[in-house]
């Protein structure tokens, strides 16, 4: 954190409260520099509208609509309960959204088949997009999502969230791409197979032998490698075999907030060489600062029993949290973390993510949902990101990424065909999806 985020705005901010007290903020000049630099996020969004990593709206939908699943009675041209509408994105300033395509990774879901699940939720989100074509455009490609914007309209991509969703199979890797899918997230809270999570007891160090065959593969077709969500022996090994740019799409940095779902900077340093994107998560558990925090997360575990990543995770964090409130992270925090990837990574290596999942009291204070994002440019700004910079975060890098593996993609498919390869040939022994 800046020495500016510790002293100078708490300082600012005390003073303008004392003058709304006293009716003369409108007149201060801390009000008029908050409404010039809102009013120039603002217009810097609309001629460089922003791409987002990670939105799970068709998640929301499935498990929150009235009834569930149903694609109609979830209006999006009207306010919605949760955090994304058509309204607010266009308020946003949002030009590209990865949906993500999330199915959970427990033992009673893959008894019932994950892919089915999965291409259940992939059936949802391509319904979403169809409904308003008005507003939303399928994307494969960059070069789709610079047409979707030339037109006005949101680029829409799909991203499954979990490489549990294959079951093992490159096949299914396959025909998840020829659905449209453009980045997967090698595990969620649960490891699988064939790599590790994060938030779960490691199994094989990082990747199996099949799990860097599934990187390879990634590579061959051009969909993204997403490194949120893995361990960092994952993070190390993709890192290590990746033939295109990865991308971690909703991970904050770790030396500023200490959970095992953000980057450390030993991996922030090796993307570069790379040329991976790590796109910065509003959730307020991975923004969150300072020892208060690593002291409340180390009462609830000890009290509770529960980590993050474990099923009854989300019930226990909600009771505990009625007597104990859980510190919460500001868009400066956010602020932060956007600048600490880019001072360890490079200004070409840090995007956006935010991670919005119909819950906003989970995220970032002032950063609530998706018209939300002129209000983080607006703060950097203040802080003296020059536009160039801003352009790059905002679009540039991740349209970058996904240039750089499409032209991989030609020239790996140039040098091998299809992976035939299965589990049982490289890591021997029978796979166990139900044991994830």
């Amino acid at each position: 954190m800046s020495q500016g985020s510790m002293t100078t705005r708490p300082r600012i901010a005390g003073f303008a409260a004392a003058l709304a007290w006293a009716g003369l903020l409108a007149a201060s000049p801390f009000a008029q520099a908050e409404d010039t630099a809102l009013a120039h996020a603002r217009a810097f969004l609309k001629q460089h509208p922003l791409i987002d990593g990670h939105n799970d709206l068709p998640s929301v939908i499935r498990e929150d609509g009235k009834p569930p699943r149903d694609v109609a009675a979830y209006d999006l041209n009207a306010r919605t309960a949760g955090d994304t509408d058509i309204a607010r994105l266009r308020a946003g300033g949002v030009g590209a959204q990865f949906w993500s395509v999330w199915i959970p990774s427990l033992p009673e879901v893959g008894a019932r088949g994950f892919a089915r699940i999965q291409l259940e939720q992939i059936d949802i989100a391509l319904r979403m997009i169809e409904r308003y074509p008005d507003a939303f455009s399928l994307a494969l490609t960059a070069a789709d999502v610079e047409r979707a914007t030339a037109a006005g309209r949101i680029a829409s991509l799909l991203g499954i969230e979990g490489g549990h969703a294959i079951e093992n199979s490159l096949g299914a890797l396959r025909a998840y791409w020829r659905l449209g899918v453009r980045y997967m997230t090698l595990t969620h809270f649960d490891g699988n197979d064939w790599a590790d999570s994060a938030t779960a007891p490691a199994r094989h160090g990082g990747l199996s032998k099949f799990g860097v065959e599934v990187v390879r593969e990634m590579n061959r077709l051009g969909m993204l490698v997403d490194l949120s969500h893995v361990s960092e022996d994952t993070m190390n090994d993709a890192l290590d075999v990746a033939g295109a740019p990865v991308i971690f799409s909703h991970s904050n940095a770790r030396a500023l907030s200490s959970t095992p779902r953000n980057v450390p900077d030993p991996v922030l340093r090796r993307l570069p060489r790379n040329g991976g994107v790590v796109m910065v998560s509003f959730i307020s558990l991975f923004a969150v600062q300072g020892e208060e925090h690593a002291h409340w997360e180390a009462a609830f575990e000890k009290e509770t029993g529960v980590k993050l990543g474990d099923t009854e995770y989300d019930a226990a964090l909600e009771k505990y949290t009625v007597l104990h409130p859980e510190p919460r992270a500001t868009l400066a925090d956010v602020a932060d973390h956007i600048e600490h990837v880019r001072d360890v990574a490079g200004i070409d290596h840090v995007g956006i993510g935010a991670d919005f999942f119909g819950e906003p009291a989970w995220m970032a204070a002032g950063l609530e949902d998706v018209s939300s994002y002129p209000a983080l440019f607006a703060e950097l700004l203040r802080r003296g990101w020059k536009e160039e910079d801003l352009a790059k975060l905002a679009r540039g890098n991740v349209l970058r990424v996904l240039r750089g593996a499409e032209q991989a993609a030609v020239r790996i498919q140039q040098e091998r065909p299809p992976s035939y390869a299965t589990i049982e040939q490289l890591d021997g022994g029978k796979a166990s999806p139900d044991k994830y």
